[in-house]
């Protein structure tokens, strides 16, 4: 290959958080969709002690994007070796290295290296790598400062995570199918009051909505979906309600078979939230604190997941 075809960067920042702590946060993929902004959802295919496979989906500039990476995990040098195993164009292969090293018991540096090349080593798409590679790098770094830091600073408070749950008479699939069919929900729902959707091949979704508040006000919000038919969908809002810094979720359908042959459903709507403070007083009032801040999220994201369901339950329980 031509010398130029291959490209190497390296991006740094420095964490006020022990180096050990830090590796163990990157190491663990489950929590990335709610600490590094690109990622909307990864899952292992292969895990191992020392080596695993994961599907990581994400933004890249932008637009959603999927791909597999091989991981090699080594917890005594604070280095973690990622290889994409299949990429997605304009990527043609995709590597690097997370390597955390100690300053200090209280501090450390981290540093992101990725080594990549373009499919056919067209220089604009190499370009486009280039710029996407930076962009998420730079993200995931402050991103990864910001929750180390805010976790040492005990800020735990704003974090808030919760599940609502219907047992509904009728399968799996009729239930998916409802809460897949997003399209369709300005007409199912009365809560939402008009609906943006797009699909790709894979089943990667892009879902804007307008939602309508009890006060009869619409806010905005756009999220990114990962299916899995007929049992999960995974989303993380990339445009976010004002007293959200974050907000990931997944709808999930688990099907089972009564004693009498009943075919029961159990679907769950799972949320996991970070509370902005700074539009606290603006949102609620001068009154109001994280408290007040973390119950008025609930109860909205609570009132429009129910509503979901239930409408989702009659749905399957009219198909039978």
């Amino acid at each position: 290959m031509p010398p130029s075809a291959l490209r190497e960067v390296e991006h740094e920042i420095v964490v006020a958080a022990p180096a050990a702590d830090v590796y163990r946060l990157i190491a663990e993929v489950e929590n990335w969709p709610r600490i590094f902004p690109p990622t909307i959802h990864v899952d292992h295919v292969e895990r191992g002690e020392k080596e695993e496979v994961i599907r990581i989906w994400a933004t890249a500039n932008g637009e959603p994007k999927n791909w597999t990476s091989r991981r090699t995990l080594d917890p005594e040098a604070l280095r973690i070796g990622f290889r994409q195993t299949v990429s997605t164009p304009p990527v043609a292969t995709m590597g690097g290295t997370w390597i955390i090293e100690t300053l200090s018991d209280s501090e450390s540096r981290v540093r992101l290296l990725h080594d990549y090349r373009a499919v056919d080593d067209d220089p604009k798409s190499l370009e486009w790598i280039d710029n996407a590679v930076d962009r998420n790098s730079r993200s995931e770094l402050a991103a990864l400062k910001g929750n180390v830091e805010l976790a040492v600073a005990q800020s735990r408070e704003l974090l808030l995570s919760f599940e609502d749950s219907v047992r509904i008479n009728g399968s799996a699939k009729n239930v998916f199918d409802f809460v897949n069919e997003a399209q369709l929900w300005a007409e199912r729902l009365p809560h939402v009051a008009k609906v943006r959707f797009e699909e790709d091949a894979n089943g990667l979704q892009t879902l804007e909505m307008d939602t309508r508040a009890k006060d009869g006000s619409t806010h905005t919000t756009k999220s990114i979906r990962v299916t899995f038919p007929h049992h999960k969908i995974a989303y993380k809002q990339i445009t976010l309600p004002a007293l959200m810094s974050l907000h990931t979720g997944y709808w999930t359908f688990v099907e089972h078979e009564e004693a009498d042959g009943t075919v029961v459903t159990t679907a769950s709507s799972q949320h996991t939230v970070v509370i902005n403070p700074e539009n606290i007083t603006r949102v609620l009032g001068p009154g109001a604190g994280v408290a007040e801040a973390r119950a008025y999220v609930q109860g909205a994201l609570s009132t429009n997941s129910l509503a979901t369901l239930g409408h989702a339950k009659d749905y399957a329980e009219a198909k039978g």
